[in-house]
């Protein structure tokens, strides 16, 4: 009997611990090493900031982090734009805090292998017709979303129809790889990542070239669920966002990379709700 009651005072002090804990996701748009990295040096920041501990805790998939953020085993996370509306939908009273600088007017480029042809334009490649190409995760704003919505725009086209081949690699680092490498002919990644890959001096993006860059649109964004404050005290929500405005750490902001945060709304993502809606992309 006393074994059985200490065993439950121990799972009781674990599950008190445990709720202390503020836990936040991120969808996994690059390398998983990379994301590690740069999200447990986030942890680290907050933790100081907000006198909570604060853990990332990695998923495998965009659809996993909205899922995780459903079910209560993360109350933040940093979202892509399509990936933060569908979680805010399935959390109530969920919203977007905090966005890059750049967020506000994100760009998703495309690219093409140099051995296409294809040169870059401020008009869409319709040279491009017929090559094959590659999205990024399926549920990706910048990658699979905003770049199906113009290539419709575009051509009056599906993209199924516009191209031989069309495919999903999963992340913006794969797509840069295989376009690079010629497996696909064009592909579709955020810009941020593709800028970072020239900065670094990259191998892929001598082969793999800007050929048009879409107009712009809201994306990235911190969300945190609503039920925060009757956690961890009255005003948390708004503690978190200051945290997140207020960090200025260049090395922090560079593996995002931004060159900070910034104020943000629901609101401000309702043209991505639009697009997602047109193109039978939310439930």
């Amino acid at each position: 009997m006393i074994a059985r009651l200490t065993a439950l005072l121990m799972l009781l002090a674990g599950a008190a611990q445990a709720q202390d804990t503020l836990y936040f996701s991120a969808i996994p748009d690059e390398d998983e090493t990379r994301l590690a990295e740069r999200f447990g040096a986030v942890a680290e920041y907050l933790t100081d900031e907000l006198g909570v501990p604060v853990e990332f805790v990695p998923v495998k998939s965009y659809p996993a982090a909205v899922t995780a953020f459903r079910n209560d085993q993360v109350q933040l996370a940093w979202f892509g734009g399509l990936s933060g509306v569908q979680a805010r939908l399935l959390v109530e009273d969920a919203r977007a805090i905090a966005q890059g600088t750049e967020d506000a007017e994100f760009v998703t480029y495309f690219i093409a292998n140099t051995e296409t042809g294809l040169t870059e334009s401020d008009a869409f490649p319709e040279a491009a017709k017929g090559m094959s190409f590659t999205f990024g995760a399926k549920t990706s704003t910048s990658g699979r979303l905003m770049p199906e919505f113009h290539i419709r725009e575009e051509t009056g086209e599906a993209p199924e129809a516009f191209f031989d081949r069309v495919g999903f690699s999963g992340d913006h680092s794969q797509t840069l790889r295989l376009v690079g490498s010629g497996a696909w002919d064009v592909g579709a990644l955020n810009f941020a990542v593709y800028d970072q890959a020239v900065a670094e001096g990259a191998p892929e993006v001598e082969t793999a070239k800007v050929v048009w860059k879409t107009p712009p649109y809201p994306d990235y964004n911190w969300t945190i669920r609503g039920d925060v404050d009757a956690r961890w005290g009255e005003g948390f929500a708004d503690r978190v966002q200051a945290a997140l405005i207020g960090m200025d750490d260049p090395e922090l902001l560079a593996a995002f990379p931004r060159e900070g945060f910034i104020p943000a709304t629901n609101d401000d993502y309702a043209p991505i709700e639009d697009v997602a809606r047109q193109l039978d992309l939310l439930d």
